[in-house]
């Protein structure tokens, strides 16, 4: 194992663990407990998701990364998705590396897999800058959130 920094990221740093295999690096995901390929974007996830268990108090038995979805008729990848005690979606969270920018159309990927899931909150992140909506379909509106909840904070 060597520490290897890729972007500073706007979020508490985490105790990443990656190993080189062949020249190439691989960062250790602790919700697949396996070594994955380090992206850029993987590098936010690996941090986001750190925030989440240690800094937001999310249990790690109800987060899972690379959910699969079936959405109009093609396989879909959800980045994060966090379930309820009866393990329905309760969130989808969305990565971007740091250099792309949060654009619309990242709204409209995330808002895409939500027709499938029907989640409460999406939370749409390149490390950098962090977007959280709290989705309420009895008036069919959203609100953004000015930070991500804590895990007790959720209702």
């Amino acid at each position: 194992m060597q520490m290897y920094k890729m972007f500073d990221l706007n979020l508490p740093k985490a105790p990443v663990k990656i190993i080189v295999k062949e020249g190439k690096r691989y960062v250790f995901d602790v919700l697949r407990r396996k070594y994955v390929a380090l992206t850029p974007e993987e590098w936010v996830r690996q941090h986001f998701t750190h925030y989440l268990l240690h800094e937001q108090g999310y249990p790690q038995g109800l987060l899972a990364n690379e959910v699969q979805i079936q959405l109009n008729g093609t396989r879909k990848r959800c980045d994060t998705v966090l379930y309820n005690r009866d393990l329905t979606a309760r969130m989808i969270v969305e990565y971007k590396a740091p250099t792309v920018g949060i654009t619309q159309a990242v709204f409209d990927q995330i808002t895409r897999y939500n027709m499938a899931l029907k989640v409460d909150y999406l939370v749409v992140t390149n490390g950098l800058t962090h977007y959280c909506c709290k989705i309420d379909y009895a008036t069919r509106t959203y609100a953004f959130l000015p930070s991500v909840p804590a895990y007790s904070e959720l209702p």
